[in-house]
Order: C-alpha cells, then structure tokens, then sequence
C-alpha cells in the first residue's frame, strides 16, 4: 500500500540504534568511549547550514544531505580507514536502498536521491555537506586532544587538508586559533559580568525571600512582623511531620497520605510496616 509506513517505523527503530554506534577511528587515537555516529551527525549538519550560507548554497538541503549522510552505519556499523583496507564498508546507495525496501516510494526515492546526491560530490550543498562532515571531525578532534588525547592532532591535520571551500577553512582556523574551552570561557566571563550578578557570581533570589509573606496590598512584610506570621491556607489547619520522619509540610501544602493496608496479618505480606521494620 501508497500508504503503509510499517517500513518506515521499522527504520525509526534502526536509527536509533546509530546513537550507541562508536565513531571507532577515534579509538586509533586511544580514545575509550568516542562520540556516537548520531551526535556526529547532529553537528554536522548544524555546520552544514552554516557552510552552505556562507557559500551561497541552499542551507536546508546541505542540512538534510548531512542529517542522511551517516545512516548507512546502522547497518556496517563505522568502518575506520584501517578497517576499510582488510573489511571495506558496503556501498552507501545499495545499503540506503535495502533500508528504503518498502517504503512509500514517494519518500523512498527521496531518500535515495538524497544519498546519490552526497555521493556524487558535485551539487554546491553536497559540497557543502561534505566540508561539514569534516570540519566536525576537526572540532571534535581540537575537543579531544584539549582532554589530553594528543593523538587526535592527526585526525585535526587530515581533516583540516582535506576542506574544499573557502568558509571551511577559514572556520577550521579560527577553531583553531580560538581552542575548544574558548566558547565557554567566554560564557562564563559574561555571566559574572551581568548587571545582576554579585561578587563575580549569579544571584538567584533565596528560599526566605521567595516564602515571604505579602499583605492584603501585596506589599512584602517587614521581616520582624514576617516572622511571626503564618501564611493562611483556605483549607482546614494541616500539621507538619514530626521532625523524626524526615519530612516537613509548608501551610497551604497537601501531604502524601499514608499508604493504605493491604493484605493479611496473618502473613504480613503487603501489610504497611512502621518506619523501622522491612516490608516482607
């Protein structure tokens, strides 16, 4: 059926399977837990809009080469360029058109266009697609080798050697230039320097301030008055636990009930204990 998606939900599922997919070349670079072929994917296409505008290209279509551009490996799995010489990855178009098998063709045929397109390496987007791919190899490796795994200077050269457009390589320098804590140094710096921030630290407002009582008018309460208030509650008076339980209510506040009784005394099975007994 024009209509059946039962392929498409069983492809969702496989996609899936991509965020515990290992990037295995960064283990070459004795990395033990790499980033996953999903999180790659998403950067990837993130820098691909980036590339593309700045190329003049169409942003949205690099995005969706990039987004597709990796999904093969739910099936080969991520092949390394030394595993390629002994076991070499299958060829992306056939793998995309297994997982399409079934498919309404009107996304099918999509699909396949879409990772022709990447393959062929000759639409500006695709382009553009392939310059991010490697440009996030690059930025992941800067990541890397900032944790101290310096064997991940050489995935930063080859990636860096290997860029085709002008704005790729002027972003891979200025990551270079700026290295991977910049960004968030830079964050950090702006927050200690906002207005309202206190002694080069953010303020958030503290919890007796935030229960203070208010009058009629909606005027704060002075604190020695505030003191001896009690909020009112429209509802009946509730008690607080007794500071042995551990727990405490606030006025206004509904308590959790106790659990109610199950089972039999005879067996003590599904029976409520005390605090100090185990549930058998």
């Amino acid at each position: 059926m024009a209509d059946d998606l039962s392929a498409v939900g069983r492809f969702l599922y496989e996609a899936g399977t991509l965020k515990q997919t290992r990037r295995t070349g960064w283990w070459m670079a004795g990395v033990r837990d790499p980033e996953s072929v999903a999180e790659h994917s998403w950067r990837t296409a993130l820098i691909a809009t980036i590339i593309a505008k700045l190329e003049g290209a169409d942003p949205a279509q690099a995005a969706y080469l990039a987004v597709w551009h990796d999904t093969q490996e739910s099936r080969t799995g991520d092949v390394n360029h030394l595993g390629r010489k002994y076991a070499p990855a299958g060829d992306p178009q056939h793998v995309t058109a297994d997982q399409t098998a079934g498919m309404p063709e009107l996304l099918a045929s999509a699909v396949r266009e879409l990772v022709a397109e990447y393959e062929a390496k000759e639409t500006p987007e695709a382009v553009c697609a392939r310059d991010a791919d490697k440009l996030e190899c690059l930025l992941q490796g800067i990541e890397y080798k900032a944790q101290g795994y310096e064997n991940a200077q050489r995935w930063i050269d080859n990636s860096r050697g290997r860029l085709t457009t002008g704005t790729a390589k002027r972003l891979a320098d200025e990551l270079l230039a700026q290295g991977s804590s910049t960004g968030c140094t830079q964050l950090s710096e702006r927050a200690r320097s906002s207005p309202d921030s206190e002694g080069g630290r953010r303020t958030a407002p503290s919890l007796a301030v935030a229960l203070r009582p208010r009058s009629a008018t909606g005027q704060d309460v002075p604190d020695g008055v505030a003191t001896q208030l009690t909020p009112r509650s429209s509802g009946p008076k509730r008690r607080a636990s007794s500071v042995g339980t551990g727990r405490f209510t606030l006025a206004g506040v509904r308590r959790r009930g106790p659990a109610p009784k199950l089972g039999s005394r005879d067996t003590g099975v599904g029976m409520r204990a005390s605090r100090f007994e185990l549930l058998l």
